[in-house]
């Protein structure tokens, strides 16, 4: 097998910054053949890129217990769009949509808790129909060599899920 992954990020600081090119990094993992990573920031990524993909990364602060303002932007702008069902309530239904079943990983940073945008990004992919395909990725406080070496873990891990 092989295809697309699709990184959507939020990353204005350094440390930030570093976490993406670790989580590139480990998708461009030399012995991870037929991958073909494609990175956007969240406010460029649109509906085609994601349906285009055949997995995804997802990496994002927690500002004020949220997910970044940025990836909320790109999941409000592309959601109905990529297959993201709403019940008759407008709570997350059950998607039945393109998307539905492909993996995804998720990694946020955060200088305090990170438990609401955690929360806030897995309520939106779960009614996308996305498929976990490694846990959560939580940074918090400062990045050092053992984080970023997880990032690039958890880069190389989705990227497996293509790979030929």
């Amino acid at each position: 097998m092989s295809g697309r992954l699709l990184l959507v990020h939020h990353s204005p600081t350094r440390t930030l910054t570093r976490v993406r090119e670790a989580l590139e990094s480990g998708a461009g993992d030399p012995e991870l053949r037929g991958v073909e990573l494609v990175t956007k920031p969240a406010l460029e990524a649109t509906a085609d890129d994601v349906l285009a993909a055949d997995a995804y990364l997802l990496l994002t602060s927690a500002n004020f217990g949220y997910m970044s303002g940025a990836l909320k932007h790109f999941f409000d702008s592309t959601f109905l769009a990529i297959g993201g069902a709403l019940d008759p309530s407008g709570g997350a239904g059950e998607s039945a949509g393109e998307t539905a079943k492909r993996p995804f990983g998720l990694c946020v940073h955060g200088r305090y808790d990170l438990t609401g945008a955690v929360r806030s990004v897995l309520s939106i992919v779960g009614a996308l129909g996305w498929q976990q395909a490694a846990p959560v990725l939580e940074l918090l406080g400062d990045v050092g060599e053992e984080q970023t070496d997880a990032a690039y873990e958890l880069g190389a891990t989705l990227a497996a899920h293509l790979s030929d």
